[in-house]
């Protein structure tokens, strides 16, 4: 009898497992969530925050790096997002999450370097100390996070990936950051709010 009991229990407890929709891990943010403000380095030496920019309709927040090789595939079309939204309000804030003891080549002077040889016109900030990219939940590098500003706050709008192919651009047929920010601009429900990042993990 204590053995039939205990099967029901397993069964009961299976059930639940295979039919509860897939969380966030226990940790980060959601759709709908505020983001809290930071304040990091940029590669100018200067602090960098949120809330500099007065003039912001809104944020495309990117975990990247220099030494993932998904990171570097991107980094062309991190740059085309940040010339194409940043003068409509959505400018791109790309911040460095890895531990530079793990990952060396991606410390602040090899982040100078790299953003002068591809002409970087957005913020790339060093998560020193690892404490900003936890709070967002960000777990790969690339990992988007686009954010509203509204009278509440910095809300979360979409998360995942910037489109659907790494490897070539010219391939790409769902462009999810493009598409999350065009539907804000215009107050349209954004279609695709959340997708799976595809990245290298971040080093901690």
């Amino acid at each position: 009898m204590k053995t039939l009991k205990t099967l029901f229990a397993l069964v009961a407890i299976f059930s639940l497992t295979a039919f509860t929709p897939i969380s966030n891990g226990g940790g980060g943010y959601d759709i709908g969530d505020i983001a809290t403000d930071f304040e990091l380095q940029n590669i100018d030496g200067k602090m960098v925050s949120l809330a500099d920019f007065k003039e912001a309709k809104g944020f495309i927040v990117i975990f990247t790096c220099n030494t993932c090789p998904y990171a570097v595939a991107y980094e062309d079309r991190i740059e085309a997002l940040n010339k194409k939204y940043a003068d409509q309000g959505y400018p791109v804030v790309a911040i460095m999450p890895n531990n530079t003891q793990v990952k060396p080549k991606d410390d602040l002077k090899f982040m100078m370097k790299r953003a002068q040889e591809k002409g970087f016109t957005f913020p790339y900030l060093i998560d020193k100390g690892q404490k900003i990219y936890p709070q967002y939940g960000a777990t790969k590098t690339p990992h988007v996070y686009v954010l509203e500003k509204t009278d509440k706050g910095n809300v979360v709008q979409y998360i995942g990936a910037i489109d659907d192919n790494y490897k070539d651009a010219n391939k790409v047929k769902e462009k999810y950051v493009e598409d999350a920010v065009d539907a804000l601009m215009i107050g349209k429900e954004i279609r695709t709010t959340k997708t799976r990042a595809i990245g290298c993990s971040i080093k901690v």
